[in-house]
């Protein structure tokens, strides 16, 4: 019997952020969910490795901008499921007064994101494309809870890859930023390797998945011009797992392996 959390829920066709949240350790997954990833698994061994350092990037970027730097107002778009330590927990652990925005369309992040994330009076979850920057930006309820003439971070978080070209990512991320007031952020990572063979079948595999609804994996180069002409914060553009690491002895991965690439820009 489904519960109201899966009302309404197609569990037999996999989910991307259902697929991350196994990966990540999650219970918010289905069978159909835990069979890709078994076959990205086969692909791409350090699949679920790279899912957790992505996962430690996003706590470490959030709390560098909210101790550091002074933001106090993110909007995470496709926010994914709710797992430990979600964007809101970190920030107001910094500012109990911090605002954050989740955005996102898939049924299962907003029907178990709502029950968890909307926890205060400072968190919204949106639902939305984020591809509709229009629509976000204007929409009454987040207007109502971000300050736009104060800055702003605004997450690309494991995202973009979801994203095929023709929807042109790298636009997407650029009129994001021109809506941003000065002195905000703009923290952008996706998928990417240096080999030919993985990119090409870790998108086949997630393209048949998601019946067409995936981008794909790109290229160092391809995320580099993601942030053309804006201010890099250091250490630059790197696999994520160095970004900033909280230890010395911080994760590297071999050569060919896909990873997690990007960094954070101020605006």
């Amino acid at each position: 019997m489904r519960n109201a959390a899966t009302a309404g829920i197609d569990v037999s066709m996999p989910s991307v952020a259902r697929m991350y949240d196994w990966l990540l350790g999650g219970v918010d997954n289905y069978a159909a969910d835990r069979r890709e990833c078994e076959k990205l698994l086969q692909i791409a061994p350090n699949s679920r490795r790279l899912a957790r350092n992505n996962r430690s990037f996003l706590r470490r970027v959030v709390r560098v901008l909210a101790q550091e730097y002074g933001v106090r107002q993110f909007i995470d778009h496709g926010s994914g499921l709710p797992t430990q330590d979600n964007v809101h927990q970190i920030a107001q652990r910094v500012d109990k007064r911090s605002r954050v925005v989740y955005i996102d369309k898939d049924p299962s992040v907003l029907a178990h994101g709502r029950a968890v994330l909307e926890e205060n009076d400072n968190t919204l979850v949106l639902n939305a494309d984020m591809r509709q920057t229009d629509e976000i930006f204007s929409h009454p309820e987040v207007r109502h809870l971000i300050d736009f003439t104060q800055p702003v971070a605004a997450l690309f978080v494991s995202v973009l890859h979801c994203l095929p070209d023709r929807d042109r990512p790298g636009e997407l991320v650029r009129e994001v930023a021109q809506r941003l007031p000065s002195g905000s952020f703009l923290v952008v990572c996706q998928l990417v390797s240096s080999r030919a063979d993985v990119r090409e079948q870790v998108t086949e595999l997630m393209r048949v998945a998601t019946d067409d609804g995936w981008g794909r994996v790109r290229e160092e180069h391809e995320v580099r011009n993601f942030f053309d002409g804006m201010q890099l914060l250091e250490p630059g553009l790197v696999d994520v797992a160095g970004w900033r690491p909280d230890s010395a002895v911080a994760f590297r991965s071999k050569p060919g392996e896909w990873v997690e690439w990007g960094g954070v820009a101020r605006l």
